[in-house]
């Protein structure tokens, strides 16, 4: 039974790994990748870790897989929001589709031939 669910949490957390490749391979733009590539690289190396606490089964393996675990948790979302600042800030080009810029400037708002405001879109 043990060899079973071993062999469950690693072909799992493969596939989850693989996902994380094909997603850094196909997607746009940096941010949308490296979205793919924390989410489900995290969690494919978090399955395979716990595949090797359940199949060793001891202590001192199971206590170094959880600390591994836990410090993928803590690390990987904080390594991603600073890539992703870093290349935002640098000015790497954004997918065109995207429809939202929240950090962008604010544009000047148009104005009529008399200086009136008309709005603040194009």
């Amino acid at each position: 039974m043990t060899e079973i669910l071993t062999a469950l949490l690693v072909v799992t957390g493969g596939l989850f790994a693989v996902a994380a490749a094909l997603g850094v391979l196909r997607l746009p733009d940096i941010l949308i990748r490296m979205h793919a590539s924390t989410k489900a690289g995290t969690l494919g190396c978090g399955l395979i870790l716990v595949a090797v606490a359940v199949h060793f089964g001891e202590t001192g393996i199971i206590a170094r897989a959880v600390a591994a675990i836990v410090f993928l948790m803590l690390t990987a979302p904080v390594a991603a929001h600073m890539i992703a600042r870093a290349a935002y800030r640098t000015g790497v080009p954004l997918w065109k589709g995207m429809v939202i810029d929240e950090f962008a400037p604010p544009r000047p708002a148009t104005k009529d031939a008399a200086g009136e405001r008309l709005s603040d879109e194009p």
